[in-house]
């Protein structure tokens, strides 16, 4: 079973557009409503029982059952009834599900939404019959909606759910199709290909090219200053506020878009003529919170990787994650430890074999020889050493490894 997403922009009427925006809106209700019952229902438990809390106390019957789905709400407030029952149900499966990441996960506790953070929901089941039509979709108390049909469903593929999303630039389809496909991962052979990610370029491959990173936010990061310094003289709940806010997002999503293009554009640039991709195992949330945060949520490493990975898989290229350690201080040519370099230090210059080159480069090869040796092989044995570096052993004697009197295989 393959189950794919692929997302359309939809044209749907002014009568739909009404209750499309109805529909999100009872579903933020809803998701208020119900996460209200849960935070009283948790604070009325937080006083011993003997005691009272000195601010206030929730009076909620001691043999009262945890919140969860199946609420009584509709008998209360019959708007509820004007919204499909499987879309309202799909919310409190969310609200759980935020629940259980909160413990599980260590996230944060699930807040209230207001009419900008509600943005979609989603059709769990279409119903039986045709539900497809040329470029429309019929949608339950909707009917049927035109979208812009920019790639045909694949063959074998049915819609199982859609999901309906509001954006600064209009309204999007999201369909989840499924097949009955077995699709086989890619098998590593081929020209190995190593990529190491940095702000001062934006990528470097084993082969000795380097990506310069755009500046997605700079170009426009000026432009959005002021338009968000005006911002703060508009009056809340005003019209105007909310229309400069709309242009705000409209501004954010235009830079979004820009940066997911480009990053797609270079991930099929990447896997042309190569057979393996390989990458370090780096935690991109630990540079968001470092000295050049502003610089690396602008490049977006995380979503690249994401959709690096992907693109990989469509086209049968090979894609593995590799140990980051030690990436920079490791000669690829002799796998000889260097001095630890300084980030102003662009070149890689080994002093057992004399070997120079970009720093970067050079940590690209280092990544690529780490993916190929865990693969049970050489650089040698997959390239046929055409001149690659690192076709010797890539057994690296780490720091600690040393400590230990052993030698570490990376």
């Amino acid at each position: 079973m393959l189950t794919l997403t692929y997302e359309y922009k939809a044209n749907p009427t002014d009568e739909q557009i009404k209750l499309i925006e109805h529909t999100i809106d009872v579903c933020r209700q809803v998701w208020n409503f119900a996460l209200r019952e849960r935070k009283d229902w948790i604070n009325s438990r937080k006083s011993a029982v003997n005691a009272c809390s000195i601010t206030s106390e929730y009076i909620i019957p001691a043999d009262a059952p945890y919140p969860n789905y199946h609420t009584q709400a509709k008998k209360q407030y019959p708007e509820l009834k004007t919204v499909n029952a499987q879309v309202l149900q799909q919310v409190l499966r969310k609200l759980e599900t935020a629940f259980i990441d909160m413990k599980r996960k260590g996230m944060g506790f699930p807040r209230f939404k207001n009419r900008y953070r509600m943005r979609s929901y989603v059709y769990p089941q279409l119903g039986e019959g045709q539900i497809l039509r040329g470029n429309q979709i019929k949608l339950p108390q909707i009917g049927w909606v035109e979208y812009r049909k920019s790639r045909e469903i694949p063959d074998g593929f049915v819609v199982k759910q859609v999901r309906v999303v509001r954006q600064a630039s209009g309204y999007f389809l999201m369909f989840t199709l499924e097949g009955h496909v077995d699709v086989p991962n890619p098998v590593a052979s081929g020209n190995p290909r190593g990529i190491d990610l940095g702000l001062d370029k934006f990528a470097a491959t084993s082969d000795g090219e380097l990506i310069e990173r755009p500046r997605f936010l700079q170009t426009l990061h000026r432009k959005l200053e002021l338009l968000q310094s005006r911002l703060k003289k508009k009056q809340k709940g005003s019209n105007n506020r909310h229309k400069l806010n709309r242009k705000i997002a409209r501004l954010h999503q235009r830079i979004s878009d820009t940066r997911k293009d480009w990053h797609f554009k270079l991930a099929h640039k990447l896997c042309e003529d190569a057979g393996m991709i390989f990458v370090e195992d780096i935690d991109f949330r630990v540079w968001a919170r470092g000295m050049f945060r502003k610089h690396t949520l602008d490049a977006g490493f995380g979503q690249f990787v994401s959709i690096l990975q992907w693109v990989c898989w469509k086209r049968g290229v090979y894609f593995a994650k590799v140990d980051k350690d030690y990436t920079s201080q490791v000669c690829p040519q002799c796998d000889a430890h260097t001095h630890k370099k300084a980030l102003e230090d662009r070149i890689h210059s080994c002093p057992e074999c004399g070997y120079t080159t970009h720093r970067d480069v050079a940590a690209a090869q280092v990544i690529r020889n780490r993916g190929v040796n865990t693969l049970g092989r050489s650089v040698a044995q997959i390239a046929c050493g055409d001149g690659l570096t690192g076709t010797g052993n890539s057994l690296v004697k780490s720091p600690r490894s040393r400590k230990k009197g052993g030698e570490a295989q990376l």
